[in-house]
């Protein structure tokens, strides 16, 4: 517990200072993120008996990072598809050498690339649409209170297993704490932002709050699933009393494509 206090002591002020001044400083902190998280992804499944190409997981979620960086959404067909060939020529050189998972791995490099890439990219779209920072600083609060709520409430009035065979530490009240907890701070937190502009309203955070704190855990029973296939319980050891960065993102992900949408929508 002490360990996880000190690296959320370091990793928020600058991960908020990140989003707040933009640009590059942000862009390679996600970055950060979501390449170790590709390392970490193909090191589990290649322990798991798969072979996925670690090139095209790594490379690819790179290139989808960049590309989201620079072009935005252009180009995106483009690259998706050379991203698809190049795994299914790699994989298929693989088992012209001997290789015998390379069907089934081609299929987990694509995941990979797809999940991590593409999903993960979205970190960055958000930042860059209209009063970006701030909608960013609502939108990723609001999966952090879920599960913050989730952790709280569940460890302290759990006792209806969410999904035990995924998750089992996971509680029914606990999800609901969650939801609870996202629906009452992150409209507060959209009144800060208020102040600052007034894009972003209590009503927005509300809203905001209500769908990521339902649909966000998702992606940390996701990971767990992928974890508990392999007998894993982190992702890594990167960071202390965290486990990796698969582990620190999983609900960031699913907040951040959702969260996307659903700003173009309320705005």
């Amino acid at each position: 517990m002490v360990q996880r206090l000190i690296v959320t002591i370091i990793l928020i002020p600058l991960a908020v200072g990140a989003i707040y001044f933009g640009g590059w400083i942000y862009a390679l902190l996600i970055l950060g993120f979501l390449g170790t998280a590709s390392w970490e992804y193909w090191n589990m499944f290649r322990l798991g008996g798969f072979c996925p190409s670690r090139v095209i997981v790594i490379g690819g979620v790179v290139l989808l990072w960049f590309s989201r960086v620079v072009f935005n959404f252009n180009y995106s067909e483009l690259l998706l598809s050379l991203i698809v060939l190049s795994a299914m020529f790699v994989h298929t050189v693989d088992y012209e050498r001997g290789t015998d998972c390379s069907a089934a791995s081609f299929a987990v490099t694509l995941a990979g690339v797809m999940y991590l890439g593409w999903i993960g990219a979205y970190l960055i779209s958000i930042r860059s649409i209209p009063n970006g920072a701030w909608w960013t600083l609502t939108v990723i609060p609001a999966a952090i209170w879920a599960d913050t709520g989730g952790y709280v409430i569940g460890k302290n009035f759990g006792k209806h297993k969410l999904a035990p065979r995924v998750s089992p530490k996971k509680t029914w009240e606990g999800y609901l704490g969650g939801i609870l907890f996202a629906l009452i701070l992150t409209p507060l937190l959209a009144a800060c932002w208020h102040l600052v502009t007034p894009a972003v309203t209590p009503l927005d955070g509300l809203i905001i709050g209500a769908v990521i704190s339902v649909l966000a855990p998702l992606g940390d029973l996701g990971e767990s699933m992928l974890k508990r296939q392999f007998g894993l319980k982190d992702s890594s050891n990167l960071l202390p009393g965290h486990g990796g960065s698969m582990d620190r993102i999983d609900s960031w992900l699913w907040a951040a494509v959702i969260g996307y949408y659903l700003v173009l929508w309320l705005k």
